[in-house]
């Protein structure tokens, strides 16, 4: 048994427009910015989307959208979903980046929530 649940909602822009995409979103959605220690690839987009983390990603890649799937057990929430067809892309510090069916990236993520909002959020899952 496992739980998961979507945490984050992620736009990725390229490295050389997250200035302009940061200034666009934050005066779009009327919120503040910040960009989180330790991880200068993120600008959060605070209460954005309540209840859950909005942020700016710089990527090297497409500009796009994806979502993280936080979750107690990381290899079971990656077999859980690649059993319903996602195919995995990369892994990288434990983040495990697939591809859904229909093309769209999701990241699955271990826990970085509150521990009582991830367990009143969830979703529980037999594993198999």
């Amino acid at each position: 048994m496992h739980r998961s649940r979507i945490s984050t909602f992620l736009i990725d822009v390229k490295r050389d427009e997250v200035p302009d995409a940061t200034a666009f979103w934050s005066k779009a959605l009327g919120v503040r910015t910040s960009s989180p220690e330790g991880e200068p690839q993120f600008i959060s987009l605070h209460d954005a989307v309540p209840g859950y983390v909005t942020a700016i990603q710089s990527v090297d890649d497409e500009p796009r959208y994806h979502l993280d799937i936080e979750t107690d057990d990381v290899a079971a929430e990656v077999a859980r979903l690649t059993g319903l067809g996602a195919v995995e892309v990369a892994s990288w510090q434990g983040c495990h980046t697939l591809r859904a069916p229909g093309g769209h990236l999701l990241c699955v993520i271990p826990v970085h929530s509150d521990p009582a909002h991830f367990e009143q959020h969830s979703t529980v899952w037999d594993s198999e």
